[in-house]
């Protein structure tokens, strides 16, 4: 099967789920919380456990972490080792899948989460519901290996196959976003392509005409209120990475920000209330 007629098959795919969705009227949230590698602050990063915790909160997007085994699965993993984060040592890339999920991804985060495995996207999207955003960090970087375009085209291929690109966004920098473009045009993206100015990285996300954006570290210069409204005009969402002080969500949010990445969900919808759950 030749890459065009790939891309034209995903496309038409795209077209007629889009078609199905509307007819199920699903609503997406307009603002809220993104749970950082599902709720990392009380459970175990890029987990099953971790994205249901989520879900069960009310988390309004869901952020996780893509990486490849050595026998080509997608799996969730934020480093390019699982040193971190499992009771093993080595890159992902050395692994094959059944090796990796031979290891505890959870008992480094507390005792009762001890035999939790690591999971693939597939899994992970298994456990998501239709309704909240998907958030795939897709930066093509070393744990994708030597070959980091055919690993964005089949994250796209699964999102598009399992019905999920009305809610799923690639945080992609531009060669990435390409690729996966080139496979299915209306995949959506949000520009990872940060700039030493970010005037110059909220514009370049307006010329590209990115669904979202995902500001960082900039909220208390003074330009900030210039970048929101410019990007609001364009229609662009943003997102913020990130905060876990609720006051500091809050400011945020009430700044314009649509989406503010957290650690700790349910610290911080405990005590912003106007914050209401998704469910």
């Amino acid at each position: 099967m030749t890459p065009d007629f790939t891309a034209a098959l995903a496309s038409l795919f795209i077209v007629a789920t889009s078609h199905l969705i509307a007819a199920e009227v699903i609503r997406l949230p307009d603002r809220g919380l993104c749970a950082h590698r599902g709720a990392s602050g009380t459970h175990p990063e890029n987990t099953v456990p971790a994205l249901q915790e989520a879900v069960r909160l009310g988390a309004h997007m869901v952020e996780l972490d893509l990486a490849l085994t050595r026998d080509g699965e997608i799996v969730l993993m934020h480093d390019a080792t699982v040193n971190r984060t499992t009771n093993g040592k080595g890159r992902v890339l050395d692994f094959d899948l059944a090796a990796l999920q031979q290891l505890d991804a959870g008992a480094w985060k507390d005792p009762r989460f001890a035999g939790t495995r690591v999971p693939t996207l597939a899994e992970a999207l298994a456990v998501l519901p239709r309704n909240v955003w998907i958030n795939l960090d897709t930066k093509a970087d070393a744990r994708f290996g030597p070959d980091p375009a055919a690993v964005v085209r089949r994250v796209v291929e699964l999102v598009v196959a399992t019905g999920r690109a009305h809610q799923t966004f690639l945080a992609a920098r531009a060669d990435a976003a390409a690729i996966a473009r080139r496979i299915a045009p209306g995949i959506q993206i949000c520009s990872m392509d940060r700039k030493p100015d970010p005037t110059d990285y909220v514009n370049d996300a307006i010329a590209r005409r990115v669904g979202f954006i995902q500001l960082r570290d900039c909220a208390q210069d003074a330009r900030f209120p210039a970048w929101i409204a410019a990007l609001k005009a364009a229609g662009i969402r943003i997102n913020y990475f990130y905060a876990n002080e609720p006051a500091e969500v809050g400011r945020l949010l009430a700044a314009g920000v649509d989406f503010v990445l957290v650690d700790d969900l349910g610290a911080v919808l405990a005590q912003r209330q106007e914050i209401r759950p998704w469910r």
